[in-house]
Order: structure tokens, then sequence, then C-alpha cells
């Protein structure tokens, strides 16, 4: 059974709300610059993907992620018509991270910070007269996670209405870990280009309003309708702590097509998992190239992580954002900094250095997969069909 997507909303690196960033996105504008929320001389990368509002450069304030979090769920609501009511429905949060970033101005410079408001539902019952609220602290493949618990409730007649979203921000512990584990530091995100150097963090959030289809209602999802959610996949592969596993990402791709009823033959856009590391890249392209196989030049695709960075646990769903827009447009934005690709992805119809009108694109994929295995894999498609 198809969901429907009736509101939508987006906080990134390159602009505040859905319109806005997908506009950024579709002209090639990065939200790449200079570190800011921490000391830079510390750390051999000297940038993000950051959100820029802080008052003062290096001075970072607590509960940024939050206040994204908030106004992306205000937009989506909003679009859907529910307004600032969400009492009646609940609001599942995917995220890698949570408020870490307030946990560690607290311990390190003594800034207030209420521990209560690590997991979200305070601030969201604060708001919204939210009353169920989960926050799924999943790596990056954690807002489609949560989609996909959405899918099941809505699905299973449990719920008529759910709101999924994704956020995380900056922590200065990521950057440090990261910072260690990349051979040189990189100075962008570069998916799929054989010089890639690895991943830099980005922050943002994303969220969207799903309800139910009900059965013959006819064809076209109706007015209002941003598009149709027709399956999401789920697997825990547990392979390695960071090392993907191309098989455990084929399988996951194999199922989502499987549930959502289509072959490789009728996706017409990828939106890339994409974080610009050896490992994560090899991996996902070897493993849509096994499952497409001789479709692989088919599909356009597209990595957006090149002018985000990696959002973690909010990537997944502002990628299956991105594919709506882009079903609903024609538009697909590119995948910046990409001259040539990796052998594994050399059949790929990558889009490159600028946006491209796809023409008439129907059903998109969208790939995020997180540490430890966890693979997740949406299909979309546009909303009159």
């Amino acid at each position: 059974m198809s969901q429907l997507v009736t509101g939508a909303g987006a906080v990134a690196s390159v602009g505040e709300g859905v319109d806005e960033v997908f506009r950024a996105l579709c002209a090639g504008t990065s939200g790449l610059g200079e570190l800011r929320g921490f000391d830079r001389e510390r750390y051999r990368a000297r940038h993000a993907y950051e959100i820029d509002d802080r008052p003062v450069p290096g001075a970072d304030l607590p509960g940024r992620a939050t206040e994204w979090l908030l106004r992306a769920v205000g937009e989506a609501a909003a679009q859907a018509g529910l307004g600032e009511d969400l009492s009646e429905v609940p609001v599942l949060v995917g995220t890698g991270l949570r408020e870490l970033r307030s946990a560690e101005l607290a311990w390190r410079d003594g800034t207030p910070f209420d521990i209560g408001r690590l997991h979200f539902g305070t601030a969201l019952r604060e708001r919204f007269r939210a009353v169920r609220t989960h926050t799924f602290s999943g790596a990056c493949s954690a807002s489609l996670y949560a989609l996909a618990l959405a899918a099941d409730l809505l699905a299973s007649g449990a719920e008529d209405t759910v709101v999924v979203a994704g956020v995380d921000t900056l922590t200065e512990s990521m950057y440090g870990l990261l910072d260690r584990v990349n051979g040189e530091p990189p100075d962008r995100v570069r998916p799929f280009d054989r010089e890639r150097r690895g991943v830099l963090m980005g922050d943002g959030a994303a969220a969207v309003v799903l309800r139910r289809e009900e059965p013959g209602a006819g064809t076209g999802a109706g007015p209002g309708a941003l598009g149709r959610v027709r399956a999401v996949s789920m697997n825990c592969d547990a392979r390695h702590v960071t090392a993907p596993d191309p098989q455990g990402i084929a399988r996951a791709v194999h199922e989502a097509q499987w549930r959502a009823g289509v072959k490789p033959g009728d996706i017409d856009l990828v939106l890339l998992h994409g974080t610009g590391t050896q490992l994560n890249d090899t991996a996902e392209a070897a493993a849509i190239r096994e499952v497409f196989g001789p479709e692989v030049r088919g599909p356009l695709m597209t990595a957006i992580k090149s002018m985000t960075g990696h959002t973690s646990g909010g990537s997944g769903l502002l990628s299956l954002i991105v594919a709506l827009e882009s079903l609903a447009s024609g538009r697909v934005p590119p995948t910046l900094g990409l001259a040539e690709p990796l052998p594994e992805a050399e059949a790929f119809r990558f889009v490159r250095d600028a946006a491209r009108d796809g023409g008439d694109l129907r059903v998109a994929q969208i790939d995020a997969f997180g540490f430890g295995g966890v693979n997740a894999v949406a299909i979309v498609e546009r909303a009159d069909r």
C-alpha cells in the first residue's frame, strides 16, 4: 500500500525551506565554508557544510539542531494543513547524534543544557503539543528507518497521518573522529570521483507528512500531494562497524524495488548516498551495478552531499524531498566535483556540474546507508501517477 506525502520542510547549509533548498541545489550552490563552530586549528580538515546562524563565528550555541527540526516540521505541517497542533499525530525523528553538540558544550564550557532535551520530544511537545514522539538514533539511514516505521503504521491502519523528520548538526567529537580516519584532509565532498578524499559533515533537518492512501482512490495522488511513497526497505547486515557491505546494500535495493512492485528499468532517478569516502562510494556503486545490471545506464543519478555535506541522520529524508521535487519539476540537481567517476560507476548517467532537465521523470530511488550496515532504500513516485 502506498502513502501520500502531503507536506515537506527542509533546512540546510544551502537554504531555508524546500523551495529555496531545491533552487540552490539546482543552481549548483554549495554550502561549503571554513569551519565556524569550533577551533579549526585543532584539525587537519578546515571546512564543513554548516548552517550560518551563529551570532559570532567560533562561539557555538546549544539547541541548534532542535531549532532546525522545529522549523522543518513546522513547514511540513503547515503545507499539509495540520497547523501547529500535532497532539493527535505521531512524530518520528531519525538522527545520528541527537543534541550531542549541546552536551559537548555543557561538558566543555559549562553551557546550561537540560539533558531532557537530548531526544527532541520535549521541544516538539512545547511547540506542537505533540504527545507521541519517538527519536531514533540510527546512524546515517535513521530518517529512512523512521519513514519505514511510519509507512508500516499507515499500512496497518494504526494511524492515518504520521510526521517523519530527520536532523543532525556537526559535533566536535564526530568531526575529530573523521579527521583522524581520512587519509588526506578533504577540502570538499566529491562523491564517486576517483580523487575523492573523504567526507565532511553538514548541518540540516528535513520533515515530511505522510498520509495513508485509501485503496480504490483512482489514478493520481489527488490535489495537494507532493508524491507517493511506494515502499521503504531496511536491513542491518552488521558485517563491519564502519565498512559498508555491497551485498547488504544490494539486498536493501532489491527489497525496496520488490516491495514497490518495480523493476530496475522502471527507475528514472536515483538519489545516491554518495558520501565521497573510499569505501562507501565503491560499495554503493558495486551494489547498484549488480542490482540494475544492463539497466544501469538508464536512470539519472546524482549525489547532493556534494553541496550539502553529509547531514547524517537527516540525509535520507533530505534526498527524498529533493527526489520528489525533481519528479515534479523534471529538474535534477548536479553532483559537484565529479571529474572522473570511479571504475565501478563509469556506466552511471550522472548529472554533473549543472542541473539537468530529466524530462518525464516518474519513479525515483533514494539510498541511505549507515555505520554498522544499517541500510535503507525508498522508492517514490510522482504525484500524478
